[in-house]
């Protein structure tokens, strides 16, 4: 039976019109499909997304040919596993996972994970406190959207808006997507090859800021984080994570060798789409 449970992630049924059918009466059975809620609820993406104000995404269920994916040494390898799986199960093929934001992105592994393999995941996890290694049991039903704060200001583009404190200039700001985060990666990587100084902040700031009191231009923008002043800085990242929707990974965990009590974030280690 697909899964109904609002709870976890707003998860729904996609209901007896939209099941995916085999057309060969040997394969006589419907696949199931469901909604998962999206962290960002659409507002994020540009007019011209077709999430765009979208609050739910419609997947189907795991089947063989995304354990196919998983077990892929090459997909393991180039680090396109993830992507691969999740461009097989998305149904709406407008939407190309690379563009999808990483909150929401999030959302669907969780869901897919559960949909393939069940709620419960075990994994290793180090103590903060005393950094025993201890297997924790984690159930995905208990993950929650992080929602978008209320007193957002979107632009049709799927922008928003923050004062900074200091200068009290505007700046126009977007999420950053996961095509977004790998460039960042490679860029950090490439500086650490060449032992340049690392500038991983400001070239994420370079990203998120559009513009600054409606002034777009590129290179002004990029000169102005350079010099920004360091408590506009700091208020800008703050707020930017504030407004950033996600699904919140923390999980209460207690140590079965000193007995402390910590909350952890849930870890994606390579069991989550392998469970034993």
């Amino acid at each position: 039976m697909p899964r109904n449970n609002e709870s976890r992630l707003g998860v729904q049924d996609a209901g007896e019109n939209t099941p995916i059918q085999s057309t060969n009466s040997l394969l006589d059975f419907v696949l199931p499909t469901e909604f998962v809620e999206l962290p960002t609820k659409g507002k994020f993406y540009p007019s011209s997304h077709p999430l765009h104000n979208k609050e739910t995404i419609e997947i189907k269920y795991m089947t063989a040919k995304e354990t196919d994916i998983l077990s892929s040494r090459e997909l393991l390898k180039k680090g396109l596993a993830i992507d691969k799986l999740l461009t097989s199960l998305i149904l709406d093929k407008d939407i190309k996972v690379q563009q999808l934001f990483i909150g929401d992105k999030n959302a669907l592994l969780i869901a897919a994970r559960v949909n393939g393999f069940g709620n419960v995941y075990e994994a290793q996890v180090s103590c903060p406190n005393c950094s025993s290694v201890n297997e924790q049991e984690f159930d995905l039903d208990d993950v929650k959207v992080k929602e978008v704060p209320e007193d957002i200001k979107f632009s049709e583009n799927g922008t928003f808006y923050i004062t900074l404190p200091k200068t009290q200039i505007e700046a126009e700001c977007r999420l950053l997507t996961g095509e977004d985060e790998k460039r960042l990666s490679q860029k950090a990587d490439k500086k650490r090859k060449l032992k340049l100084p690392d500038s991983l902040l400001t070239d994420q700031l370079k990203m998120i800021v559009v513009s600054l009191n409606d002034v777009s231009d590129k290179e002004t923008v990029d000169e102005f984080v350079d010099i920004m002043p360091a408590s506009d800085s700091t208020f800008l990242r703050k707020e930017y994570e504030k407004a950033r929707p996600d699904v919140d990974m923390s999980y209460g965990y207690e140590c079965n060798n000193c007995n402390a009590s910590n909350i952890i974030s849930i870890p994606f280690s390579a069991n989550f789409f392998w469970p034993e």
